[in-house]
C-alpha cells in the first residue's frame, strides 16, 4: 500500500487520460518527463502484482503523445542458496524451479577433489583389491608339507625362501603369489605346464623320505684304535682289583676273628688325637694343591706362581722344584705306582715330571684353564678337568689323548677315579656330580641335589659310596647301589673345596673349606669326629697319608700345615726304641 501511494500512475489508469495544458498560441508545450524518486521495497517483501485493465483506452493521437518517464520493474527478492556443498556430500537446494536445479547441478562439476581425499579413497580401493585377494587366496589349495612348498616357489620361478622366513610365512607367500596368478588369469595355465614336473618331483621326495627311514646313523662317536686298547685294559685291570676287594670284604663279613667296628673305632680314635705338627710357609703365593707320594715320604705343592715344589716329610724340607708353567698352578698329584707327578695349570696345559724336577711330557688340548687332576690306579692314564665344559684322559707313555669326554653344561672342575679303577667321577660348576664307565664311555649315574657348583669328589674305598662337597658348603654322601643320595652332612659355614676319604679302608673322610678349618667326619655315621684349625685364610686343598696317619692342608695363607696323631707318634717311637 505504501508503494501505492507514493507512485499513484502505477496503480491508476484513468491518469493517463487527463488533458493537458494548452498555451495560448493553442500549441501543447512541452513537459520535461519527471523522475521521480526510486521506491524503496523493503526486504524479502514480494510486490503486488498489477491489475490487468478489462479494457485498453485508445493510444492518443501522435500530437497528443507526451513523453512519459519509464514505469519501474518490480525488483524481485533475492534468492537464498544454501551454502555450497563440501568434499563426499550431496548438494541440494530448496527452489523448486528448473533453473535453479541446472545451476545446482552445474556448480557439482565446478568443484575439486582435494589431495587427501583423493589418497583416502585410493587407501579405500586398495583395502578392497587386498582383501578380495585374501579371499581368493583362501579358497586356494596349498601344499602344508614345507618341502612341497619350496619346489612349488620354485617352479613359480620364486625365491625358495627369503631371509628370516619360517614355514607358515613362507606358505603364506605361496598363497598370494597364486592368488595373484589367478586374478591375472595364469595360474592355470602355469599349473598344467608343471603337472607333470610336479607328479615327478613328489614321487623322487617319497623315494628320499623312504631312504631316510631305513638309513640308520651311530648314536655315538666312534673312537680310535688306542682307546679300544685302553678300554680293554682298564677293563681287565678293573676286574682284577673289584675281586680283591670283593674277597677281603667277604672275609672280614665271615671271619669271626674280624671286628669292623673295632677297627673304626680305633681309626677314629687316632683322628681324635689329630694336632698341629709342623706349619711352613710353601711359596711367596697361595697355594692352590698339595698331594703325598705313595710311600708318604715325599710331599707336593703347587702355588699361584706356576712352581711347583718337592718337600721331604716329615721334616718338611725344600727337596726340589717343578718350574716350566706360565701361568699359576692349579693341582698337583703323584702317581699311584712310581715317583712320577702331574700338575695342572691356567696356561691350558697338564705335565708330568720327575721328582728331581725334570720335565717328561706335556699334555696340550684344553682350550680353558685347567681345574683338578687325577691318575688312573693303574698309573697308565692321566685324568684332567677344565673349563671348556669337558674332561680329557690321556696315555702317560704316549701322551695321547684318548678321550675328550663331554656331559656337563659348565666348566668341570672335580675328578676322581673309584679304587677298582673301572668308574670315573666328575663334578663341576653345574651342580652336578656325573659318574661314567670307562670301560664302555657311558654316563651311567647323574648326581643331583647340590643347589651350587660342586668342587671336590672322591670315592670309598668300599666301592659302593661316593662323596660330593660343593658351594652350598654341604657334603653329600651318594650310594652307587641304590643309586641315590644317602646323607647329607652339613659341613662348613663356606664352600667346600676339597673332599677326601682315608685311602685304605675309608674309616673317614676330611673335607676342607673356604672357612679356614678342615674336618674330619666318621664314614659309619657321618658325624664330626675332629675339627682342624689354624689357617688363617681359606683352605684351598689337603691329601691323606696312605696309613691316615697324616693330614696336609694347603691354604691362601701360604703355609702348609700337617695334623699329625699323638698315638703314631708314640708307635714310632716305641719301634725306633
Amino acid at each position: 500500500m505504501g508503494a501505492e501511494e507514493e507512485n499513484p500512475d502505477l496503480t491508476s489508469p484513468a491518469g493517463a487520460s487527463q488533458s493537458p495544458v494548452s498555451l495560448p498560441d493553442g500549441s501543447v508545450p512541452v513537459v520535461p518527463p519527471l523522475i521521480p524518486p526510486p521506491p524503496v521495497a523493503p526486504a524479502f517483501v514480494v510486490p503486488p502484482i498489477t491489475p490487468v485493465p478489462t479494457a485498453m483506452p485508445p493510444p492518443p493521437p501522435p500530437a497528443l503523445q507526451v513523453l512519459r518517464p519509464p514505469v519501474p520493474l518490480p525488483i524481485r527478492p533475492p534468492v537464498l542458496r544454501p551454502p555450497a556443498p563440501r568434499n563426499g556430500e550431496l548438494e541440494g537446494s530448496d527452489s523448486d524451479s528448473d533453473e535453479d536445479d541446472t545451476e545446482a547441478a552445474g556448480s557439482t562439476g565446478e568443484y575439486e577433489i582435494s589431495e587427501e581425499s583423493r589418497q583416502v579413497r585410493e587407501r579405500q580401493e586398495k583395502a578392497m583389491q587386498d582383501l578380495m585377494m585374501k579371499r581368493r587366496a583362501a579358497a586356494l589349495a596349498v601344499p602344508t608339507n614345507d618341502k612341497a612348498v619350496r619346489a612349488r616357489l620354485r617352479r613359480l620361478k620364486e625365491p625358495m625362501t627369503l631371509f628370516g622366513e619360517r614355514e607358515m610365512e613362507r606358505r603364506d607367500r605361496l598363497r598370494m603369489i597364486m592368488a595373484k596368478l589367478d586374478a591375472e588369469g595364469q595360474l592355470e595355465t602355469l599349473m598344467k605346464a608343471h603337472e607333470e614336473e610336479e607328479a615327478a618331483a613328489s614321487a623322487a621326495a617319497a623315494g628320499d623320505e623312504m631312504e631316510e627311514d631305513t638309513l640308520q646313523y651311530p648314536f655315538f662317536t666312534e673312537g680310535s684304535k688306542a682307546l679300544m686298547e685302553a678300554r680293554r685294559d682298564i677293563a681287565k685291570f678293573s676286574i682284577a682289583r673289584a675281586a680283591l676287594r670283593l674277597q677281603r670284604a667277604r672275609r672280614k663279613r665271615d671271619d669271626p676273628d674280624e671286628d669292623v667296628d673295632a677297627e673304626i673305632d680305633w681309626a677314629l680314635k687316632q683322628v681324635e688325637s689329630l694336632s698341629l705338627d709342623c706349619s711352613e710357609i710353601g711359596d711367596e703365593r697361595p697355594l692352590l694343591g698339595c698331594s703325598f707320594s705313595r710311600n708318604g715320604n715325599l710331599l707336593a705343592t703347587c702355588s699361584m706362581s706356576g712352581v711347583g715344589k718337592l718337600w721331604n716329610m716329615p721334616q718338611v724340607n725344600k727337596f726340589s722344584s717343578l718350574k716350566g708353567h706360565t701361568e699359576r698352578a692349579t693341582d698337583i698329584v703323584f702317581s699311584p705306582v712310581d715317583d712320577h707327578l702331574a700338575t695342572a695349570s691356567a696356561d691350558r696345559t697338564a705335565k708330568l715330571w720327575n721328582t728331581d724336577g725334570t720335565l717328561l711330557r706335556s699334555f696340550d688340548g684344553h682350550l680353558e684353564r685347567l681345574a683338578r687332576i687325577a691318575f688312573h690306579p693303574s698309573g697308565k692314564y692321566l685324568a684332567t678337568t677344565s673349563f671348556d665344559k669337558t674332561w680329557r684322559l690321556w696315555d702317560i707313555e704316549s701322551g695321547e689323548e684318548l678321550l675328550l669326554q663331554e656331559g656337563h653344561s659348565r666348566s668341570v672342575y672335580g675328578i676322581a677315579f673309584h679304587p677298582d679303577g673301572s668308574l670315573a667321577g666328575s663334578c663341576g660348576l653345574d651342580a652336578l656330580a656325573r659318574v661314567w664307565d670307562l670301560r664302555t664311555g657311558r654316563s651311567i649315574l647323574a648326581f643331583e641335589g647340590h643347589v651350587k657348583p660342586v668342587f671336590g669328589i672322591s670315592f670309598s674305598p668300599n666301592g659302593y659310596h661316593l662323596a660330593t662337597g660343593g658351594e652350598d658348603n654341604t657334603c653329600r654322601i651318594w650310594d652307587l647301589r641304590k643309586k641315590q643320595h644317602f646323607y647329607t652332612i652339613p659341613a662348613h659355614s663356606n664352600l667346600i673345596s676339597q673332599v677326601k676319604y682315608e685311602p685304605q679302608e675309608g674309616y673317614f673322610l676330611v673335607t676342607a673349606s673356604y672357612d679356614m678349618t678342615a674336618k674330619v667326619w666318621s664314614a659309619r655315621d657321618f658325624k664330626p669326629v675332629r675339627t682342624l684349625s689354624g689357617h688363617e685364610a681359606k683352605i684351598t686343598s689337603l691329601d691323606i697319608v696312605g696309613d691316615g696317619s697324616c693330614i696336609a692342608t694347603v691354604s691362601h695363607d701360604r703355609t702348609i700345615k700337617l695334623w699329625t696323631s699323638s698315638n703314631s707318634v708314640k708307635e714310632q717311637a716305641m719301634d725306633v726304641d
